[in-house]
């Protein structure tokens, strides 16, 4: 990232233990996959941020998504907030998975630190961006509106087959 002479943007994904302890898969479930994305050029403000993700909530959930942003506190990134999405399921009338709230959080993000910024030898005055983060189970389950998270790890060949359309081979 050092020789940075224009815009930086990367999406990743990763299993992740919970917490990023390793742990002993139980019933608890504490492995999940997580997709990261990271932007940076010059100007960039949290509204760009809000614009992505208002964008990504409506490819993913359809049109008529709406989003919430709470503050929250992440270490790399000032300001941080939690990302609800209007539940998709009930339509934000409240449901079992929503908890009665009409939401449901997808996602951490924020605007980039100016300290990773300039950790990373990328000039904190010129250069600003956003990163977030998401849980791809918590995805699917809300796209394919699947009920209990657990599912996607309990190896039932019944549940499985009813996604193999996803998946290109």
């Amino acid at each position: 990232m050092k020789k940075l002479a224009f815009k930086l943007s990367s999406v990743s994904w990763q299993e992740k233990p919970h917490n990023g302890v390793s742990v002993r898969f139980t019933r608890a479930h504490c492995i999940f996959h997580q997709v990261e994305g990271l932007y940076i050029d010059e100007n960039v403000t949290f509204a760009d941020l809000k614009q992505a993700i208002l964008l990504f909530a409506r490819e993913m959930f359809g049109p008529d998504t709406q989003i919430r942003m709470r503050p929250s506190y992440f270490p790399f990134t000032e300001p941080s907030a939690e990302v609800d999405v209007s539940c998709n399921i009930c339509h934000g009338k409240g449901c079992n998975i929503c908890k009665g709230t009409g939401w449901l959080e997808i996602m951490g993000c924020g605007m980039v630190d100016p300290n990773v910024l300039e950790a990373s030898g990328i000039d904190s005055k010129k250069y600003s961006g956003f990163a977030f983060g998401m849980g791809i189970e918590r995805i699917a389950m809300l796209k394919w509106q699947v009920n209990d998270l657990r599912h996607y790890f309990e190896n039932d060949m019944r549940f499985l087959k009813e996604f193999s359309s996803c998946v290109e081979v």
